[in-house]
């Protein structure tokens, strides 16, 4: 008994001290709201899901749905840190590819104050191992992390296939 209970403070501690997703130093300004197809890869399983970011008086929601409109993640970013939106249980998943598109979808102007450590290529942007974005145009991009883990996103409307 007393080993799992151990087990279970080592994992909820790992957890804890688990890396966070690197956020923008300040907000970056965005056209919003913004409406995105995701593809999720991984281990040649795909899941589709629909993205809404919105503006509100204290940051941004995020609201994320499977293709029948079913939440699969709502969070808000209010003053650099996320926050639950709803009854969902947290998804920390959610909360990193959440902060990946914002990091994808920072104005180049905005990017090297937002995200010091971040390279850019031509058509390219990274920040360390953690993320690879690469755009196909200016709307739509794959987005890289690790463990083989692959997004392509597109804009909800005048979508391009992955």
């Amino acid at each position: 008994m007393i080993g799992r209970w151990l087990l279970g403070a080592c994992l909820i501690l790992l957890c804890a001290c688990a890396s966070k997703a690197p956020l923008p130093e300040r907000s970056p300004h965005l056209m919003l709201p913004i409406q995105l197809h995701i593809v999720r890869e991984q281990a040649e399983q795909r899941q589709d899901w629909l993205l809404v970011i919105q503006q509100e008086t204290a940051g941004l929601r995020w609201s994320m749905m499977d293709p029948l409109g079913i939440p699969v993640a709502r969070q808000r970013l209010v003053d650099g840190a996320w926050q639950a939106d709803g009854l969902l249980p947290p998804n920390p998943q959610a909360r990193e590819l959440f902060a990946a598109l914002l990091f994808a979808l920072t104005p180049d102007t905005e990017l090297h104050s937002n995200y010091p450590a971040a390279l850019v290529h031509t058509d390219q942007r990274d920040i360390g191992k953690r993320w690879h974005i690469k755009y196909r145009q200016p709307q739509v991009f794959d987005v890289y992390m690790e463990q083989g883990l692959t997004y392509h996103i597109s804009p909800l409307t005048g979508e391009v296939s992955p």
